[in-house]
């Protein structure tokens, strides 16, 4: 680049160039940070003020954060694929450096000191170490923020850091723990009305008929029964009653158009059968290997629940020409477009504030529990809603992460390793959030109702259903192919890690497979197919971890597995090795995880992250798949829907590789997840001498390879 080219800008902070967006000094003795990134679990909001107190040189309680909201952040899209600190943070910190450079060009001309001289000291700034008088705030109305960033900001080095890689407390769980007003459950607006929609038991459903009079008396006290076409909704000041009115609804409404469900469809291996979109990405297809030269295996898993601990909760007011909209979903910006579209609103007429909620990882209830309360506040002017789903519907009503089938194949050189790789991937739609252009139930059971959004995923990388689906390993010819499932038994949207958690469970297994094959060491076989130093850093070091050592015989009860990627093939990366031992199910013994997450703001926070990660992975692998029966999804509670006890969470250590070096940080939130449950699946074979190849790994499944083998 020649020395007058302009810099260029990080993605997020090129579509919301102006500063004031970013960074404001309103408030004196306080600078307000906005970020278009939410809380949802994972610490963002410390990491962002670490990231702006770092560039900005003043502490951290000083800022006030603003996130989420239409009105007054950026717009950053959706807080999801491990995206907010690889792309949002570095966005931030950016704008940061900028705000700190345009403060100190002021201050030198307004002195008479040259700016190299000049630095700042908690948001004082400083002549030669020593106080100028001057400050942030003092020179506020002189420094104007309302112009576009030019990235010629200089940002810190490692070395300077005194903020950001130090582990600064949470600043989100204080209320959570002592169960303070932390969620948006507990929001309480005068006048509020409490609402629960009745559903429509799959898309293009319409009532036949409805008992309102049974309803009424199910509630036992005053309720209102509201409904537009195919959206019904009970509503009243006493939750309890409209609680007790709305479980016993489903049972006074009659439905058409209602078709049966084939319950076999819970499976992987029924998208076998299903028409596709077909894509290669990669290599072109070569000719078939020698039979002793093939390998190929097949992998698969049910569909998933986001299983959030607490149900989905949506609020809403609309008074004077304008919605607002409190939510807990992981977009704002994209739900008010899609609130625009349902209900024919101008954009500019509808706010979303987000306000945390139960976690989710993904596309769960929030976005339709808001929306349900914007469709009922348009019918209600001047009252506010609040929409509260019942486990029951969380369950029964939420996308779920879909069912998948993948399969590896290799063409093997004379050393047994892959010359030419294919992953053949079937599955539904892994993206399928509102901001796509559809998907809201109360969108589907208004009158004229939205067609189905298209069936498109982008390519890898990242890619959805294809995610991670090209090993990282250098093989001479690699190739993904797709089979997108457009038509589904259940809605489907994303889940953390999208497909990565099959397609790295289906090539790590495949690994151990095939070192097995050539007689070698698992982990010395992924490092002589391994180019990637950092991918062979993590390896070599969880192997030091856990004491990795050769040779172990298999089918002793006891065994220890490895996985590994990294997430996306361009976030972070991660290795893990699992210990377990099986005798009529799996039991955990020990897991141990080295992460490369390039520079890390808060290593608590990342390895916070990759250790909810790994507990996840365990579940996933062992525990969850969504049941269906002829009228939809079956597994509507806990006990049909089985998660990860806190007595079945094993030991976990976590180490993070060279975090304090000048790299650009890499998103960490879900490298953990697929290398956990291919470490898994690979001990489980350890200990067994079979492999299980269907997800989860429950003792029916564990049984069967017993007897198989």
């Amino acid at each position: 680049m020649s020395a007058s080219a302009a810099p260029q800008l990080p993605g997020m902070l090129r579509d919301n160039p102006r500063l004031d967006q970013w960074v404001r000094f309103d408030t004196q003795g306080r600078v307000t940070v906005s970020t278009g990134r939410v809380e949802i679990g994972q610490g963002v909001l410390t990491a962002m003020r670490q990231i702006a107190a770092e560039e900005l040189d003043i502490s951290p309680d000083r800022i006030l954060l603003q996130t989420g909201d239409t009105e007054l952040t950026p717009n950053e899209g959706y807080t999801a694929g491990s995206q907010s600190i690889q792309f949002g943070g570095v966005a931030l910190r950016q704008a940061c450096a900028e705000v700190r450079l345009l403060f100190l060009d002021r201050a030198a001309a307004q002195l008479g000191h040259q700016r190299d001289a000049l630095s700042v000291e908690n948001g004082a700034i400083l002549h030669k170490g020593q106080s100028t008088g001057q400050d942030y705030w003092s020179l506020a109305a002189s420094v104007d923020l309302q112009r576009e960033a030019t990235g010629r900001a200089p940002i810190k080095q490692a070395s300077q850091h005194r903020v950001v890689g130090q582990n600064l407390p949470r600043t989100d769980l204080a209320d959570k723990v002592f169960g303070g007003p932390a969620f948006l459950h507990d929001v309480a607006l005068d006048g509020m009305l409490h609402a629960r929609v009745v559903r429509q038991p799959c898309r293009g459903a319409t009532i036949r008929a409805i008992d309102e009079a049974a309803i009424r008396r199910a509630a036992r006290g005053p309720i209102e029964i509201v409904r537009d076409g195919n959206f019904v909704a009970i509503l009243g000041p006493d939750e309890t009653l409209v609680e007790a009115a709305a479980a016993m609804a489903p049972g006074h409404v009659v439905w058409d158009n209602v078709e049966a469900l084939n319950p076999m469809s819970e499976e992987g291996r029924w998208l076998l059968q299903q028409p596709s979109i077909d894509k290669t990405h990669g290599a072109p297809p070569t000719d078939p290997a020698p039979a002793g030269r093939a390998y190929e295996a097949t992998y698969t898993r049910m569909h998933i629940a986001h299983a959030s601990i607490g149900p989905s909760c949506g609020l809403a007011l609309y008074k004077d020409g304008h919605l607002q909209v409190w939510t807990h979903c992981q977009g704002v910006y994209p739900l008010r477009a899609a609130l625009a579209r349902t209900l024919k609103l101008d954009p500019a007429a509808i706010s979303v504030k987000h306000v945390q909620g139960p976690g989710c990882y993904g596309h769960n209830g929030a976005d339709d529990a808001a929306a349900d309360a914007a469709v009922i506040a348009l019918r209600r002017p001047g009252q506010p809603i609040r929409v509260r789903w019942r486990r029951e519907e969380e369950f029964g009503f939420e996308p779920v992460s879909p069912a998948m089938v993948v399969t590896a194949r290799a063409a093997l050189d004379g050393a047994g390793k892959p010359a030419d790789w294919t992953t053949e991937i079937w599955s539904g739609r892994h993206t399928n959030r509102p901001g796509g252009g559809g998907n809201l139930l109360a969108a589907e059971a208004l009158p004229d109702p939205p067609p189905p959004p298209p069936a498109v995923e982008g390519p890898p990388p990242p890619g959805a259903g294809t995610r991670n689906g090209e090993p990282l390993y250098a093989f001479p010819a690699k190739r993904i192919v797709h089979h997108l499932i457009a038509e589904t038994p259940v809605r489907t949207s994303s889940l953390r890690g999208l497909g990565a958690t099959l397609n790295v469970y289906a090539i790590e297994s495949s690994m151990d497979e095939l070192a097995e094959r050539a007689g070698q060491d698992p982990v010395a076989y992924r490092l002589s197919v391994l180019a990637d130093p950092r991918a062979r850093k993590v390896v070599e070091h969880v192997a030091q971890m856990a004491g990795w050592r050769a040779g172990l015989p298999a089918g002793t009860g006891k065994g220890r597995g490895i996985g590994f990627a990294q997430y996306k093939n361009m976030a972070a990366y991660a290795a893990v090795i699992a210990e377990v031992e099986v005798v009529h199910a799996v039991q955990m013994l020990r897991v141990w995880c080295a992460a490369d997450a390039g520079l890390v703001i808060n290593p608590d926070g990342a390895i916070n992250q990759l250790e909810g990660g790994i507990v996840q992975g365990v579940s996933w692998a062992l525990k969850e798949g969504v049941r269906l029966d002829e009228s939809g999804i079956s597994s509507r509670d806990w006990e049909g829907y089985p998660v990860l006890r806190f007595s079945e969470v094993p030991e976990i250590a976590v180490e993070l590789v060279d975090p304090a070096v000048d790299r650009p940080p890499l998103g960490v939130g879900e490298a953990s997840g697929g290398p956990t449950v291919a470490a898994i699946g690979n001990a489980v074979a350890h200990a067994l001498g079979a492999r299980i190849r269907d997800l989860p790994m429950t003792r029916e499944r564990v049984m069967a390879a017993l007897l198989r083998s």
